[in-house]
């Protein structure tokens, strides 16, 4: 598979954000969030609803510390630099110890993406936790710009490895709403659109026209084919008209 193309890994200690040694700090009793950064100067897209997420997380972890809102917003700025045209993604992931910071390469998904499914719910799934060992290695066997993972719990489908899920039909939007994450992108999409957030049987996947993945690293990715259910795309209304609300964003 394509590696990640990193610009930038650093960590540094909580308490005094000295340097240390790179951890991606997979696994570890933590949380993460994975923004956006478009332009030059770099912005970070909807760097406001990531940072209070964040901070909900620090806290439902036990890791939030009196000076670690300002900690944070002093190393995204100083590792961010004026001269560079970005296109990328900058993950941030606190411990209780280390805070680590990395600006990856934003690869743009093909226009033949596919799902693979995966019978699995993340752990504590309404977080952006770091317990994504086995999530990853699972995402490593395949091409990040061809394939991502459903997630399937209980015949309800969920997520994917990377991104929330929108099915179309009838111009109509839903979105599974139990055992997923509600992403920042999600989220602004449903003040654009209406969204029904509901439980998603995986039998009544073939009554969609569209499965489209939004989140900050895949964007608006509509999906092609789900070869395991026979789900084929049937359409591209429903990608144009969120494209539009989504390439707002990153004016």
């Amino acid at each position: 598979p394509k590696m990640a193309n990193f610009l930038l890994k650093k960590s540094y200690h909580i308490n005094n954000l000295k340097i240390s040694k790179f951890k991606d700090l997979w696994g570890s009793h933590g949380v993460f969030t994975t923004i956006r950064l478009i332009g030059k100067p770099g912005k970070l897209v909807l760097f406001k609803d990531h940072f209070i997420n964040l901070i909900k997380s620090l806290k439902k972890y036990k890791i939030y510390s009196k000076h670690i809102e300002d900690n944070i917003k002093t190393l995204i700025r100083t590792n961010i630099r004026n001269n560079i045209k970005y296109n990328h993604l900058f993950r941030i992931a606190l411990t209780k110890k280390l805070i680590s910071i990395s600006i990856r390469k934003r690869l743009k998904p093909s226009n033949n993406f596919e799902l693979k499914v995966l019978n699995y719910k993340r752990v504590d799934p309404k977080y952006k936790n770091l317990q994504y060992k086995y999530i990853l290695k699972k995402l490593n066997s395949y091409d990040a710009m061809k394939v991502d993972i459903l997630l399937v719990y209980k015949k309800k489908i969920l997520e994917t490895c990377t991104s929330n899920l929108l099915f179309i039909k009838n111009n109509k939007y839903y979105s599974p709403k139990n055992n997923c994450y509600i992403g920042n992108t999600i989220n602004y999409l449903r003040k654009k659109i209406k969204i029904n957030f509901r439980d998603i049987n995986l039998e009544d996947i073939h009554k969609f026209d569209e499965i489209l993945l939004v989140g900050s690293g895949k964007g608006i990715t509509p999906v092609k084919f789900i070869k395991q259910y026979k789900w084929k795309n049937k359409s591209v209304t429903g990608f144009k008209k969120i494209y539009k609300y989504f390439k707002l964003l990153n004016l």
